[in-house]
């Protein structure tokens, strides 16, 4: 499953300026909800912050944001947006303890191997503090594979992410399923899950 988890990288560092470049309209009900839940100037992790879109929105409205990502070249396109340094990381790198009142990872977690997905979750739930909020998005699905830029997708179903964030220490998620799109053009249903640490 390694090269499954690889590829991904390897299509956001050689793709980042395209995909930095690309119109996107930044989840602004889901950030405002996710925002709405936190204390004000909480600290928050994003994960997999790609362009530094939804980072930004954070920071303006007072939030301390640590972005990663996973790809060098995204997060240098992040570090441009930002103003402020990128920690390259991939999930499985994660290994802080009750260090955020949130985490946000925004159509990232999908590219995870599902037999990688449940350490994973463990990581971001230990790096939650008490009460924390993670907000995580997936294409919904029922077999993981390859979109046609050869990136891999674990696309869960409802039951198996349940089961999974189980696995990770967490309370029954609150999904919720609307339909949508991505960079590949392709219409999607995606699931849109919340979870208190």
């Amino acid at each position: 499953m390694e090269n499954s988890a690889e590829k991904p990288i390897a299509f956001y560092e050689e793709n980042a300026a395209t995909y930095a470049a690309r119109q996107r309209q930044e989840p602004v009900a889901r950030l405002t909800a996710f925002a709405e839940l936190l204390p004000p100037g909480g600290t928050i992790l994003e994960l997999g912050c790609g362009a530094g879109s939804d980072s930004a929105w954070l920071i303006e409205r007072g939030f301390a944001v640590t972005p990663t990502d996973g790809s060098a070249a995204m997060a240098r396109e992040a570090e441009a947006r930002l103003g402020l340094p990128v920690r390259v990381m991939r999930f499985s790198d994660l290994d802080e303890a009750a260090a955020y009142d949130g985490v946000w990872a925004n159509a990232c977690l999908l590219h995870v191997p599902r037999a990688e997905l449940a350490d994973v979750l463990g990581r971001i739930r230990r790096a939650l503090r008490d009460g924390g909020l993670f907000y995580a998005s997936f294409k919904a699905g029922v077999e993981e594979g390859a979109d046609r830029f050869g990136r891999y997708y674990n696309r869960p179903s409802p039951e198996w992410l349940t089961e999974a964030y189980r696995l990770a220490g967490f309370a029954t998620p609150r999904m919720e399923t609307a339909p949508g799109g991505g960079y590949d053009g392709e219409p999607t249903n995606w699931l849109h899950v919340w979870a208190r640490g």
